[in-house]
């Protein structure tokens, strides 16, 4: 099994080691790579080996694709993205330029907040107040991950913001990473970079990333169980039946690993689970809110946020996309709490918040209402992953292959992009390049440009050569 055990403490890193050379042919074995999940990172590896004329197999948990982007039309009768729906790094994005953003609307978010002190937007002054301190509180973020020591993000927060105190560490932190910047290591956010700038995609991004994976050979309801990498094979174990491949690329999420959901022979090893622990996935849930006429006057794609007294707070992305649909945001310690309350605790809470930051009237003016609960999915176990203080370099180690037969990919491998899409993508392409590589399937780096120049044609020897 793959829990952290004494067996896994002893053995596990001496497995990876010690395991034996890729031998399988690809006439004994069912497909050259298979793939693990189809979200993000595994539609990405899925794409990438295909192209190069690799046998794949991708294998999905859930009864659709997309992992944790996936968008709703029906519950709303428009798109509501359930999981990501910010595009970060949309200048450095992979997703929006593969072919499927010809038939969507990628479009650039709005810069900047709303902000609500009580119910009415916050004044001139107050304004002021809030970006002041904002600054301060980045710069101070920033300066404490070029240093040597790895603690926790919320240490270098300064404690003097006054009234944006629990605004400011909820909008660093919860809002951007699903989780309290106590709780995650400041080198680890420093990486991470600008995320203020973002884009959207006016079908959804779940729309966007399931164009891309149209053709791909994905079975959807076929969690694998057991994945034996003892030999000098893969064997998946799933519903179906099994499954022997050359290698195999794994893009469950860090909880699900930490989780035991698949059993592995031998165990992972050590530091394999190991940054898994530590890469913990946070809290992200959308509570989406029909509200005709625009009741609350807000412009398209305006994100609100309220001047906070406590963790107990949310942020609201208001007519998604020009539509009717308002999505509260509810992220961090907070959101895993009320969504193990389940969805009516989460919509009650919903009509409260909006109540207090915008009138009581607000509540009246909900036509229908849904809540994510990504914390109870099964395949998933939360949102987004992020490092725990002191293990910064948990990545690194979660991208270490193990036996040479096997890759894990996803969001949580990024050692910059982590808990994006994109992140999610960029892994999943590099192990199935790596994966490739170790079959013969891809020329190392550099090769190629060797092989070229040794089947130039040698231009004729002139006399006296010999």
């Amino acid at each position: 099994m793959s829990r952290l055990s004494r067996r896994a403490l002893l053995a596990g890193s001496a497995a990876a080691v010690a395991a034996p050379a890729l031998r399988v042919s690809a006439q004994t074995a069912d497909v050259d790579i298979a793939i693990v999940g189809a979200g993000a990172a595994g539609i990405a590896a899925a794409r990438r080996a295909i192209a190069a004329k690799a046998r794949v197999a991708v294998f999905e948990a859930g009864a659709r694709i997309g992992g944790r982007c996936v968008t709703d039309t029906a519950l709303f009768g428009v798109p509501f993205d359930l999981g990501a729906h910010w595009i970060r790094y949309p200048d450095d994005n992979p997703v929006p330029t593969q072919g499927g953003s010809a038939v969507v609307e990628v479009y650039a978010a709005p810069r900047g907040q709303t902000i609500r002190v009580g119910p009415r937007n916050a004044r001139d002054a107050e304004m002021e107040s809030y970006l002041t301190a904002l600054l301060r509180a980045r710069r101070a973020l920033e300066q404490a991950a070029r240093g040597n020591l790895d603690s926790a993000a919320g240490h270098a927060l300064p404690d003097d913001l006054g009234a944006w105190q629990s605004t400011i560490s909820f909008a660093l932190g919860p809002l951007i990473c699903g989780q309290e910047l106590d709780q995650i290591s400041v080198q680890d956010l420093g990486r991470a970079g600008d995320r203020e700038r973002a884009a959207y995609c006016r079908q959804g991004y779940g729309t966007l990333l399931a164009r891309l994976a149209a053709g791909l050979p994905v079975r959807l309801s076929a969690p694998v169980s057991r994945i034996d990498w003892y030999r000098d094979r893969v064997e998946l174990a799933t519903p179906r039946g099994k499954l022997v491949a050359r290698t195999a690329i794994v893009t469950a999420s860090t909880n699900v690993l930490a989780a035991d959901t698949i059993e592995f022979e031998p165990d992972l090893p050590r530091d394999t689970l190991a940054a898994a622990h530590e890469l913990a996935l946070g809290s992200y849930n959308h509570i989406g809110l029909l509200l005709p006429r625009n009741p609350l006057d807000l412009q398209p794609d305006d994100l609100v946020i309220e001047q906070a007294n406590g963790p107990r707070t949310a942020a609201l992305l208001g007519r998604v996309g020009g539509t009717d649909l308002h999505m509260i945001e509810v992220a961090g310690a907070f959101s895993r709490e009320l969504s193990g309350k389940g969805e009516a605790a989460m919509l009650e809470f919903a009509r409260d918040w909006l109540a207090a930051v915008f009138g009581f009237n607000a509540r009246s003016a909900i036509a229908r209402a849904h809540a994510t609960r990504w914390d109870a999915e099964p395949y998933v176990l939360g949102a987004m992953s992020a490092a725990a203080p002191g293990s910064s370099d948990a990545r690194n180690a979660l991208a270490e292959p193990v036996g040479g037969r096997i890759w894990l990919a996803g969001e949580a491998v990024h050692l910059s992009k982590w808990g994006t899409v994109a992140g999610a993508w960029e892994s999943g392409e590099r192990a199935a390049d790596a994966a490739m590589r170790r079959m013969g399937l891809l020329k190392e780096p550099g090769e190629e440009r060797r092989t070229r120049r040794e089947e130039r044609p040698r231009g004729r020897r002139r006399r006296g050569d010999d």
